[in-house]
C-alpha cells in the first residue's frame, strides 16, 4: 500500500535552508522545495517534456518565462508550460523560498543540494532516472 506524501508544506519550505531538497517523487510529480538566497537565481532553463509549478511561500522575485518577467511573492503561484525557457530570480533581501512540482520529475528522489553551486556540479548525475519514493 503506498502513503503518498501529506505534510504541513508552508511550515517545510519555510525552514528549508538547503537550495535544493527533493521530498517526494511519484511515477509522474515531484515536489521539491528550494531557497534562493538574497540575488541568487535557478538558472535559465528549458524543460522540452515536463510542465513546472512554483509556489512562493517567502521571499521576492521574479520568474522568467520566455522573456516575460513576472514579479512574485509570498502566495504567488506560476506554472512554466514544457518548453518554456525559464528562470526564478531573488531580488529581495531575505531567501526566496518555494516548493515546485515537476510532472514529470526531474531529479533523482530524496536528492539534496545544499548550495547552487553543489547543485550545479551534480546536476546531471542527479536527473530522475525512474525512481520514486515507494
Amino acid at each position: 500500500m503506498k502513503r503518498g506524501y501529506c505534510e504541513n508544506i508552508d511550515k517545510a519550505t519555510v525552514e528549508n535552508e538547503d537550495f535544493r531538497r527533493v521530498l517526494y517523487t511519484g511515477e509522474h510529480l515531484q515536489l521539491v522545495l528550494m531557497t534562493l538566497q538574497p540575488g541568487d537565481e535557478i538558472g535559465s532553463e528549458v524543460h522540452p517534456d515536463r510542465d513546472q509549478f512554483f509556489r512562493i511561500e517567502e521571499g521576492e522575485g521574479v520568474i522568467d518565462i520566455d522573456g516575460r518577467e513576472n514579479r512574485v511573492e509570498d502566495d504567488f503561484a506560476v506554472i512554466v508550460p514544457a518548453g518554456a525557457r525559464h528562470n526564478v530570480r531573488n531580488i529581495g533581501s531575505r531567501p526566496l523560498r518555494l516548493y515546485t512540482l515537476y510532472g514529470p520529475p526531474e531529479h533523482k528522489d530524496q536528492v539534496v543540494q545544499a548550495t547552487k553551486a553543489e547543485a550545479e556540479a551534480r546536476h546531471h548525475d542527479e536527473e530522475w532516472g525512474g525512481g520514486t519514493t515507494e
